[in-house]
């Protein structure tokens, strides 16, 4: 049922947010530190588990799959309200665990695209087992 795709974005937007705010609190910041990016990276990560497992019907994917991707622009729209200013004036380690994690991000993408294109994919995006 799509009613599922509601239930899965609710819990990764939550576990998100606790993520985000436990993060903050370990590195000494007064805000929200990757909550967003944290929640999408789950529900991403559990639309393709429940993708793979074939443990939802087709109704449960569609209501994952139109909740995936409406969660980006849902989610920008909410970031945009999060004080950015209060945690870049609360020092530099703000700055150190935005720029790092982008670094990263970026130094991986080679690898990503090198592993991506040993896989062959079918015409739907999806990946085929190799025999």
């Amino acid at each position: 049922m799509i009613i599922y795709g509601v239930a899965i974005l609710a819990f990764c937007y939550v576990t998100g947010q606790l993520a985000g705010e436990l993060l903050g609190r370990l590195i000494g910041v007064d805000a929200n530190v990757g909550g967003v990016g944290f929640a999408m990276l789950l529900l991403i990560f559990l639309n393709d588990w429940f993708t793979k497992k074939g443990v939802s019907d087709k109704l449960t994917d569609r209501g994952i799959e139109f909740w995936s991707q409406m969660y980006i622009p849902i989610v920008v729209a909410m970031s945009a309200v999060q004080n950015v200013k209060v945690a870049v004036s609360s020092g530099s380690l703000a700055l150190v665990a935005g720029i790092v994690p982008v670094l990263i991000c970026l130094s991986v993408i080679p690898l990503l695209a090198k592993f991506a294109k040993s896989q062959p994919v079918d015409q739907h995006g999806h990946y085929n087992s190799v025999s």
